[in-house]
């Protein structure tokens, strides 16, 4: 594999490193819609996106849904990471939310570069910690976090220059980590106070400033 495809973010590796790298990682891309791993599978290759996004999530038993994180351009998969190190299958599902330019690097590799590169492990766990403290931020929000203060802004941060957020209540169910019907029900109320207007699979807000006011508990 050329140098020239390896990930954006990885850092210099030594030459025998990076011969390990080269010989091992390959250049795949997969078309939105994907499943790229579900929970219970087994964990085979390091995943390093080049482009695209990787959409993480979780769903409950009783089919609850919330996203986790996204991979983005420039990132790696932690819950792929923990899988390897740790020797265990996943726990949740990881679906291509657009078309995705990946590098995968298979475990074999991933263990060897571990413990061959510094820089290597140290690339590995900074983007582990880096998600971490996401995860924990998220599952703040989820236990402590207001609804209405955390719909709002979400709603403010995807105010584009059309002003029309295309999305339905589900999939802010989803992000936020709550019930449709809790969100509907929230977005009723704002819509109650002249803060935005619904329709069938779009959201147009009408008073970003009071969105963000409340986001910022003003």
């Amino acid at each position: 594999m050329p140098p020239a495809l390896r990930h954006p973010s990885l850092p210099d590796l030594d030459r025998d490193s990076a011969r390990v790298f080269d010989d091992a990682a390959r250049l795949v891309r997969v078309p939105a819609g994907t499943v790229l791993f579900r929970d219970g599978a087994t964990c085979q290759n390091y995943v390093l996106v080049v482009e695209g996004a990787i959409r993480v999530h979780k769903i409950s038993e009783g089919g609850r849904e919330i996203v986790l994180y996204r991979v983005e351009s420039g990132q790696t998969c932690v819950l792929t990471a923990n899988c390897l190190i740790t020797a265990r299958d996943y726990d949740a599902e990881g679906i291509a939310e657009t078309d995705v330019e990946m590098i995968v690097l298979p475990v074999h590799a991933f263990r060897k570069l571990l413990a061959l590169s510094e820089s290597f492990r140290d690339f590995v766990f900074s983007a582990y910690a880096s998600r971490l403290s996401d995860l924990l931020l998220l599952i703040e929000e989820v236990a402590f976090g207001r609804i209405d203060v955390r719909l709002a802004g979400w709603l403010a941060a995807r105010i584009g220059p059309g002003g029309t957020i295309r999305t339905t209540h589900q999939e802010i169910a989803v992000e936020l980590g709550t019930a449709r019907e809790v969100i509907s029900r929230q977005l009723k109320e704002f819509e109650r106070r002249g803060w935005v207007r619904l329709g069938r699979g779009l959201i147009e807000p009408c008073d970003p400033i009071a969105l963000r006011q409340l986001s910022q508990g003003v």
